[in-house]
């Protein structure tokens, strides 16, 4: 009877063993799985972040339409309507295109980390921001969904300037850097820590840029009526003609806009390129190209 009992504790023992390793086993597997997966993570952090990962492009666009400010009485429809026609256009012409809408604090810098790792030294990078700007120290602002400002500080601290957005496409070399901000509205912001509304100051061109600003430095324009700003309304017409370098473009656009507004809105071009920057893909290089891989 002991005996038995011996040979039936034994071999329970050598279960519970077996199931013991089985245990472990599917334990190692999977820590070995979820660092894995957190390798993977980080890789493909990485690879969206870091331009030596990254594919390059030879253009890319960051659009960012800010509509919904909670400290404004009403929506900014136009904001939005604007970047995602610009976005449509730009996508048509080959752009690669960053997008996004309502963007917090975080949306702006993570998507800015995203245009850095597209840039090469081939690359035509350009910014659209539609939304509240505000000037402080010089410098322009685009103003996040969800900043908290009720005095100057706050400005820097929030906001993004679009000299820093210039920079980076710079510093990582790119070739072409253009620029298309509308935001020279009156905000909510800027009337608890002044008397009135300063608009947006003189941006620093960088060498081969062209930037295109909704108003002159220091003057705002009130809100229209329509589907899209004026701004954007000229901007899309011109797209549509033949002729359609950047430069051509934007003083177009600069040109129609205060004739339709009979000088209330007068749009500024800055340019220091040294070359023509055509919007319109060459087809025919591309067909070139196209053919050359296949041989």
């Amino acid at each position: 009877m002991t005996l038995g009992q011996f040979r039936v504790s034994h071999r329970s023992v050598m279960l519970a063993a077996v199931l013991v390793g089985m245990v472990s086993l599917a334990i190692g597997a999977h820590a070995a799985l979820n660092k894995r997966s957190l390798e993977v993570a980080k890789a493909l952090e990485a690879e969206d972040t870091t331009g030596s990962i990254a594919v390059k492009r030879a253009r890319v666009a960051l659009v960012i339409g800010n509509g919904h400010y909670p400290d404004a009485n009403q929506p900014l429809r136009q904001s939005i309507n604007d970047a995602r026609a610009f976005a449509a256009v730009l996508r048509r012409d080959g752009f690669d295109v960053i997008m996004v809408e309502d963007a917090d604090k975080e949306d702006m810098h993570r998507a800015v980390r995203r245009l850095q790792a597209k840039i090469g030294p081939d690359t035509t990078a350009l910014l659209f921001f539609s939304g509240f700007g505000i000037q402080s120290g010089r410098e322009s602002y685009m103003i996040p969904v969800d900043a908290r400002i009720w005095r100057e500080s706050d400005v820097r601290r929030d906001g993004l300037s679009i000299e820093t957005v210039l920079r980076a496409m710079k510093e990582h070399a790119a070739k072409v850097k253009l620029a298309v901000i509308d935001a020279s509205r009156r905000n909510p912001y800027e009337r608890r820590f002044r008397s009135y509304s300063h608009g947006l100051a003189p941006i620093n061109v960088p060498d081969n840029a062209l930037i295109l600003s909704s108003a002159t430095p220091g003057r705002v324009v009130d809100e229209s009526g329509g589907q899209y700003s004026p701004l954007m309304v000229e901007l899309l017409k011109s797209f549509g003609q033949p002729d359609r370098d950047a430069e051509t473009v934007f003083s177009r656009t600069r040109a129609a806009v205060s004739r339709a507004s009979e000088g209330k809105q007068v749009p500024t071009v800055s340019s220091s390129l040294v070359q023509d920057v055509p919007f319109k893909p060459d087809t025919a290089a591309a067909s070139r190209k196209d053919t050359a891989a296949i041989d």
